[in-house]
């Protein structure tokens, strides 16, 4: 069981009191201390520790292909919901006498309706009624801006909505932990760790978001704050915290690799920058828990010292526990490696629900129901977020249709979408109704749409621009979804900015001094994900929000079938 809340604010309070002791000695760099004899059994601490990752406010089980998880011993199981895994790690936590649970970032954010609705309040409430002990901040976080992420923390109602989930909003009772987010001036905007004690035992804990965090939210979600490398601050805290006596020290990193595949508990990861990290980071850390790619993977890698620790991922959508457990020398608060243990646990439907959770779930979704379940349009069939060879998905297309629908008052001519702000499937059900609460889970961020001028030149620039070469000299791919008006071609084979040929809109070809109005959502036209050629776009309108666009466009027609992904052709593999 989850030991009383109590206990957890008092252990809490010692943990923030040691961040400012720490923070104040930010610049004392220590060794790695030297090895002493193993102890007994007797002498020994053994700590459970708990990570779940990539919340994202999912109270109900998620529905359609994010729900599956794969099985090592069999076919893919549904998995998820805030009572499910809040019974899960209940359970997990009985199993063992000392343990701590964690949140590696993106816990609320691009969340369903009946979290969203209410500006994730109910999802800190679910998270603090699990016990957790602290938790990084993701980029999701920062989605409604700084003001917001601080409120999440301290508490008090919503400057425009007032607390409409309950009367009060005390904030969450955990640490928000970023060890790499400052303002511009140096000062940290989060706090970068925190330390719980088990039974008298320190053990540490870093938080670390992405270093290219401000590529990943939109503009007004990070204005003033910067964001450092993540190695140097991993390494900057963890010697604080060695300088401070903590020898355990665990690490919440919101970087994810991929691809990854097989069971929970494989190891199928290509190099990334989370393995990067794991590989690099200083031999003081001892377990490292990833994030962001929504994969599952367990791993064990070497430090630089050439010792093994974990690197783990627990899927996303509260449809996975990851679980370390750890042996600490009570003398020293050293940890054992050689006896680590780690293993993802699926977080199946086959234990009773949590009953408090259960609550809490059905309690937000009555509370939303009214607006989550008013029919928007029908569908004829599932429209996915599968990708073609080319890259587009019959999803994405459609948004970009709706996009330049909802735009064409204000000149644009094709639309362009990026799959980062596409959330969710739109599945069919019995007779095809789509609810707004559907719509809502595909587009939950309400970016304006915005439409600027851009050149031909310009335009072939964006579309190049999904092509970017990483810092390690290889390739990562972002397709934009484009409206029907846009055609073109791709050759992967060909040199850097010469992948994108036959680029045409309503079959035109494109000059490259043309003038064309192109609508894009606002993350995009501030350069987000790299697109950094929006940002020469001119003439600026706005044309609503790209959740509007998506409802207007579904209820304009009597029923929508999926369009057919043929806007971008691909040159046949080398």
């Amino acid at each position: 069981m989850c030991p009383p809340r109590s206990e957890l604010r008092g252990r809490r309070w010692r943990s923030r009191a040691m961040v400012l002791v720490a923070v104040l000695s930010a610049s004392l760099t220590v060794g790695v201390p030297a090895s002493v004899a193993r102890p007994s059994d007797a002498d020994v601490l053994v700590v459970r520790l708990l990570a779940i990752n990539d919340l994202h406010g999912s109270l109900q089980p998620p529905k359609g292909a994010r729900a599956q998880v794969s099985r090592a011993d069999g076919p893919a199981t549904d998995a998820g919901g805030a009572a499910y895994l809040a019974a899960y790690v209940d359970q997990l936590r009985g199993q063992a006498p000392n343990s701590l649970l964690y949140a590696v970032g993106d816990s609320w954010g691009a969340s369903p309706i009946e979290s969203a609705l209410f500006h994730d309040e109910p999802t800190v409430k679910l998270l603090d009624a699990m016990g957790v002990d602290a938790a990084s901040v993701g980029t999701h976080e920062l989605d409604e801006g700084f003001a917001e992420f601080r409120r999440m923390q301290t508490g008090g109602c919503h400057a425009v909505d007032g607390c409409e989930f309950q009367p009060e909003f005390a904030g969450a009772q955990f640490p928000l932990l970023a060890a790499n987010m400052t303002f511009r001036d140096g000062t940290p905007a989060a706090l970068p760790f925190a330390v719980d004690y088990v039974d008298g035992v320190p053990v540490g804990v870093i938080g670390v978001m992405p270093a290219d965090a401000a590529s990943k939210v939109s503009t007004d979600g990070v204005e003033g704050l910067e964001f450092g490398d993540e190695l140097a601050a991993i390494d900057r805290a963890a010697a604080t915290l060695d300088f401070l006596g903590v020898r355990a020290i665990v690490v919440l990193l919101h970087r994810g690799d991929e691809p990854a595949a097989g069971g929970p508990n494989s190891c199928d990861v290509e190099q990334g920058p989370a393995r990067t990290i794991a590989t690099r980071a200083t031999p003081q850390v001892d377990v490292i828990f990833t994030a962001d790619s929504h994969n599952q993977y367990n791993c064990t890698v070497s430090d630089p010292a050439g010792s093994p620790r974990p690197m783990m991922q627990a899927a996303s959508h509260g449809r996975m526990v990851s679980v370390v457990d750890v042996t600490l020398d009570r003398a020293t608060g050293e940890v054992d490696r050689e006896r680590t243990q780690a293993f993802n646990q699926i977080v199946t439907h086959d234990i009773p629900p949590d009953p408090q959770a259960a609550q809490l779930t059905e309690r937000a979704t009555e509370q939303s129901a009214e607006v989550a379940r008013r029919p928007v349009g029908r569908i004829t069939a599932d429209i996915t977020r599968d990708a073609t060879r080319g890259g587009e998905s019959t999803l994405g297309d459609m948004i970009a249709d709706a996009q330049l629908e909802a735009a064409r008052g204000r000149g644009a001519q094709i639309a362009l979408t990026n799959p980062g702000g596409v959330r969710a499937d739109l599945t069919y059900t019995a007779d095809g109704t789509v609810t707004f609460g559907d719509a809502y889970q595909v587009q939950p961020f309400a970016n304006t749409v915005e439409v600027r001028t851009l050149t031909g030149s310009q335009l072939k620039d964006v579309l190049e621009q999904q092509f970017q070469t990483l810092a390690d000299g290889s390739t990562t791919e972002l397709i934009l979804a484009p409206s029907s008006t846009l055609t073109y071609r791709i050759d992967r084979a060909a040199p850097p900015a010469s992948r994108v040929t036959d680029l045409r809109i309503d079959g035109t070809p494109v000059a490259p001094d043309g003038r064309y109005r192109v609508a894009v959502n606002k993350f995009l036209a501030d350069g987000g994900d790299g697109f950094t050629a929006l940002r020469g776009g001119t003439e600026p309108a706005s044309a609503g929000t790209d959740l509007d666009a998506l409802t207007r466009y579904l209820e304009a027609r009597p029923v929508v079938t999926p369009p057919t992904p043929n806007r971008i052709s691909t040159a046949p593999p080398s």
